[in-house]
């Protein structure tokens, strides 16, 4: 299993319309709100690195209204 942290920026006006949207994509596990740079953090679940890329790239960055993304893949310390 692989999983990152996808911060989201969305364009003003477009909040409640991608957050619906995102809801629905399987393998977005959580979803939080937040203040300052970046509008959403994305708790992500694939079952490797290639389909964690492929739902960065092929599902969450598609959606209207998401103007940029940033993702951090986890580890353990």
């Amino acid at each position: 299993m692989t999983t990152a942290l996808v911060l989201v920026k969305i364009s003003s006006g477009q909040e409640k319309q991608v957050l619906e949207k995102l809801k629905l994509i399987e393998g977005v596990t959580h979803i939080t709100a937040v203040f300052g740079r970046w509008d959403l953090v994305l708790d992500i679940e694939a079952k490797d690195l290639a389909e964690l890329s492929w739902l960065v790239i092929s599902k969450i960055r598609k959606i209207k209204g998401i103007e940029n993304t940033e993702t951090l893949i986890t580890t353990s310390i």
